[in-house]
């Protein structure tokens, strides 16, 4: 039974410590999106940063024997940038016209508390089995 209570825990570990890795990427993609959101492009007409959004995936890990998450691909954001007439900007084109990212602060900032809150909730749950783990170790030693 003791070996069943120890896989139990490792599993719940390991689940738990997929989901800070894939969240800690989660927040590294919405930071670079953050970073690049009033960004231009280096030459006159050009393209800026294309927001990045961060899927996730899941996959088995057998020496767990359990599904776990991952941080899938970064796909670009498809939608359209954002335009402003300001002939002045050196990324100006011939019309005058600014390409800015199609980044939404807003939107950025509240996917990032969303990935901050599942985190957390990952790290609360290690927390927990590392509890769990010292009471049965002091239960085993009474």
């Amino acid at each position: 039974m003791a070996d069943n209570n120890i896989n139990d825990f490792a599993r719940s570990m390991g689940i738990a410590t997929s989901g800070l890795r894939a969240q800690a990427g989660r927040m590294r993609v919405i930071s670079e999106n953050i970073a690049n959101a009033d960004s231009t492009a280096q030459t006159p007409g050009g393209d800026p940063y294309r927001r990045k959004v961060p899927t996730f995936s899941s996959a088995l890990d057998r020496t767990l024997d359990a599904q776990v998450v991952t941080l899938g691909r970064i796909r670009p954001d498809p939608s359209a940038f954002r335009v402003k007439h300001d002939p002045g900007n050196p990324a100006a084109d011939a019309s005058g016209d600014v390409k800015y990212p199609n980044i939404n602060s807003m939107v950025e900032m509240t996917d990032m508390r969303d990935a901050q809150r599942s985190y957390e909730a990952n790290l609360n749950i290690i927390s927990a089995t590392r509890r769990m783990i010292q009471r049965t170790l002091d239960i085993l030693k009474a």
